[in-house]
């Protein structure tokens, strides 16, 4: 297992390729928590990631983009009010659920430099969600979630502490009528979105 801190200059390229294995999986910070992250099109790694959560298959990852602009080009029907929340909020501890086909998919660009330059080396979208057991709290460390999760993951991106009153980022759901509604409160307030949207 990789560890390897923030501010080393190989982390990027070491963990590029063990996120192009099939079933390889970092441990990584982001602004709020820490979180598992592995290549969104890597079914193994996903599974992985539900093996590590023990995280019911009902419960969806979430993307990980490097910039507004892959986020765009990978929803082209993006509701009018979802493109203005990513503008307003994105990077940052925002996770968006979006129309995609039939079903809506979540993404969030967090705002953690390293796990940023990370995505932006990679090229690709990571799936993701919180390095913690399902209905545990999150991890504000790397042993904190290295405690909580039933095995471990193949590196991990050590960021150090994260404060512990960060919260998870906070969720939005946009229908396809542009309409919206928070399903998680938390860093951006319900007041924020509406001022964002004024």
């Amino acid at each position: 297992m990789e560890r390897i801190p923030c501010s080393d200059a190989s982390a990027a390229e070491v963990f590029c390729d063990i996120l192009r294995r099939e079933d390889g999986v970092l441990l990584v910070p982001t602004e709020t928590v820490y979180g598992l992250v592995c290549d969104a099109s890597h079914e193994p790694a996903r599974a992985k990631i539900y093996e590590m959560k023990r995280r019911p298959a009902s419960k969806l990852l979430t993307l990980f983009f490097a910039s507004r602009q892959a986020v765009f080009s990978s929803f082209p029907s993006m509701p009018e009010t979802a493109k203005r929340l990513a503008v307003a909020f994105c990077p940052g501890p925002v996770t968006l659920i979006v129309p995609d086909g039939e079903a809506f998919t979540g993404f969030r660009i967090p705002g953690h430099p390293a796990l940023l330059h990370l995505l932006e080396a990679y090229g690709r979208p990571l799936a993701s969600t919180s390095a913690n057991l399902s209905g545990r709290p999150p991890a504000h460390t790397v042993d904190e979630a290295l405690e909580s999760l039933a095995f471990s993951p193949d590196g991990i991106l050590d960021g150090g502490a994260i404060p512990p009153d960060s919260e998870a980022s906070t969720v939005i759901k946009v229908e396809r009528d542009s309409t919206w509604s928070v399903l998680r409160p938390g860093p951006v307030s319900e007041r924020m979105i509406r001022c964002a949207l004024a």
